[in-house]
């Protein structure tokens, strides 16, 4: 079965993968002929997908299928990049294409992943690109847990079909109008969590995204300050040799963390 598996085509795959998604949904549609239509229709039912098992042939099958696709974005090794400042790390690009120990995941208090599909979330492309097997050990924690996972703390969990070998997931403050103090202490707070946890485990690097400044409407500049005083403060206190990764998505916030840890060469 694996030699079948590993010698099926991608777009094989995808349309079996698709089609047994279908069928748990008592669900027939025409499927679309484009591959990128077909990729679109495949994300949105691994978002909608309630946490629970699959076959075991679908979870090589999708297993082997995510490998590929992480592949063929392009996987860049922390071991390539060059720190701005000791242990510290500016890198622009996808967290799910980061080989590197663990990834920050920016999470609701659900703590399942975003439901919504094909939604430009980091939380719905960690889960996406991981694979099911996420969402499931994600309930297992939030069942045995009996309650919300409160702002400013986190969890950790495999990261299955990712490059890295672990997600943290924390959820960051909502800033709903004006920021506040307590906003500010709970971003930090989800910083100086990750790094506890990740010390922990054991993790000699992370990757922290840019936790709750997309949607959780925290100011992008503010949210960086917090981010590298933090790291900066957790370090020099513990003497953690930990390597931490500032990965950011846009420009903009690119541009804002080359000033700072420039400024704090």
């Amino acid at each position: 079965m694996n030699f079948v598996i590993n010698n099926m085509e991608q777009n094989d795959r995808r349309k079996y993968l698709i089609e047994y998604l279908l069928s748990e949904r008592r669900q027939t549609i025409d499927l679309p002929t484009n591959a990128n239509e077909q990729k679109r229709l495949l994300r949105a039912l691994f978002n909608a997908r309630m946490p629970k098992t699959a076959s075991n042939e679908f979870m090589e099958i999708q297993d082997a299928y995510l490998k590929e696709e992480i592949l063929r974005k392009g996987v860049t090794d922390i071991d390539e990049l060059t720190p701005a400042v000791t242990d510290l790390y500016l890198w622009q690009g996808d967290i799910t294409t980061l080989k590197c120990d663990g990834i920050v995941n920016a999470c609701n208090s659900q703590m399942l992943g975003c439901f919504c599909p094909n939604h430009g979330c980091i939380d719905n492309a960690i889960h996406t690109f991981s694979g099911i097997r996420l969402r499931q050990e994600c309930a297992e924690i939030m069942n045995a847990q009996g309650y919300e996972e409160p702002t400013g703390q986190a969890k950790i969990t495999n990261a299955y079909n990712l490059p890295c070998k672990y997600v943290l997931h924390t959820v960051g403050p909502i800033v709903y109008g004006r920021l506040t103090q307590k906003h500010e202490e709970q971003l930090s707070d989800c910083y100086r969590s990750c790094l506890t946890l990740a010390v922990k485990k054991g993790l000699r690097s992370i990757a922290f995204c840019c936790i709750s400044t997309g949607e959780f409407h925290f100011p992008n500049e503010r949210g960086a300050e917090i981010a590298v005083r933090t790291v900066k403060e957790y370090k020099r206190k513990t003497k953690s040799r930990i390597k931490v990764i500032f990965n950011v998505f846009k420009e903009y916030d690119y541009a804002i963390y080359a000033k700072l840890l420039s400024a704090n060469k």
